[in-house]
C-alpha cells in the first residue's frame, strides 16, 4: 500500500491514479468527504485495487495522528509515503496577512514531518520503503510574491535532505519532487494556457518511475519545469 496525502485533486489525484493503474492499493486523505467518496468510487470502478480514505485536515496534529492510526489498522505495509498536502497564497513576507507563515508551515511542512515520523518505524523494521516529498521549484529559486510559501517549501526541501541522510542506512529511499508551475487549481484564476503548465500526470509518472527502480538506486531529486520555462 502507498499513502498519498491530498489525493482528491491535482498532483495528488494523478499519483493515486498512476499507482492504482499498476495494481497497487492506495490510502489517501482530504478535508472534503464528498471528494473522497467520489475518488473511491472512480478508482475502485476502474482498477482492481482497494482505495482507503479518511477525512482529515493535515494542518492539525490531532488529525495527522488519527490518520496514522487509521493506516496502522490495516494488515498491509506502507511501501511509500507521498507527502503532497500543501497550499499556496501569493504575497510578500513584509506585507502578507498575519498568520500566513504559521499556516503554511503547518500544512506544507509539519504535515509531512509528523506523518513520516508516524509511519517510518514500519519501514525501518522491514528495511524498505520510499518517501516522496512534493516540494517545488520555489524550494530552490526565489519567485516574486512567493512569500511564506517559498519559506515553507525551502524548509520542506531541507527536511527531505535530512530524512534522506538519516534513513538511507535502513534501506529507505527519500526523494524530493520539485515541480514547476503545474496544471492544478492554484492556477485557476490566472488564465494561463495548459501548454505553459506541467501536467500532473507527468509528475505522477516521474514519481512512479523512481519508485519502481531497484533497491540499489535512488532518485534523490525530480525537477520538472514547463517546457517553455518557469512562470
Amino acid at each position: 500500500m502507498i499513502v498519498v496525502t491530498g489525493g482528491t485533486k491535482g498532483i495528488g489525484k494523478a499519483i493515486v491514479e498512476k499507482f492504482a493503474s499498476q495494481g497497487i492499493n492506495v490510502a489517501t486523505c482530504s478535508r472534503t468527504k464528498s471528494q473522497l467518496i467520489a475518488l473511491h468510487s472512480e478508482i475502485e470502478t476502474k482498477y482492481n485495487v482497494n482505495l482507503h480514505y479518511l477525512e482529515v485536515d493535515m494542518s492539525e496534529r490531532r488529525d495527522i495522528d488519527m490518520f496514522v492510526n487509521y493506516l496502522r489498522s490495516f494488515d498491509e505495509p506502507v511501501e511509500a509515503i507521498i507527502n503532497n498536502t500543501g497550499f499556496y497564497i501569493a504575497g510578500q513576507l513584509h506585507t502578507e496577512d498575519e498568520g500566513i507563515l504559521e499556516s503554511m508551515m503547518r500544512t506544507n511542512v509539519y504535515s509531512a514531518y509528523h506523518l513520516t515520523r508516524g509511519l517510518v518505524e514500519g519501514m525501518i523494521e522491514r528495511q524498505k520503503g520510499h518517501i516522496f516529498n512534493i516540494c517545488s521549484v520555489a524550494s530552490i529559486k526565489i519567485f516574486p510574491n512567493g512569500g511564506s510559501y517559498s519559506v515553507s517549501k525551502f524548509a520542506l526541501y531541507g527536511m527531505t535532505k535530512l530524512f534522506r541522510e538519516e534513513l538511507k542506512e535502513y534501506g529507505i529511499k527519500v526523494t524530493a519532487v520539485l515541480p514547476g508551475a503545474t496544471l492544478t487549481s492554484s492556477w485557476d484564476e490566472n488564465q494561463i494556457g495548459p501548454e505553459r503548465l506541467v501536467k500532473p500526470e507527468d509528475v505522477a509518472e516521474a514519481i512512479f518511475t523512481a519508485y519502481a527502480m531497484s533497491a540499489s538506486s535512488v532518485v534523490e531529486e525530480i525537477i520538472i519545469r514547463p517546457q517553455l520555462g518557469d512562470l
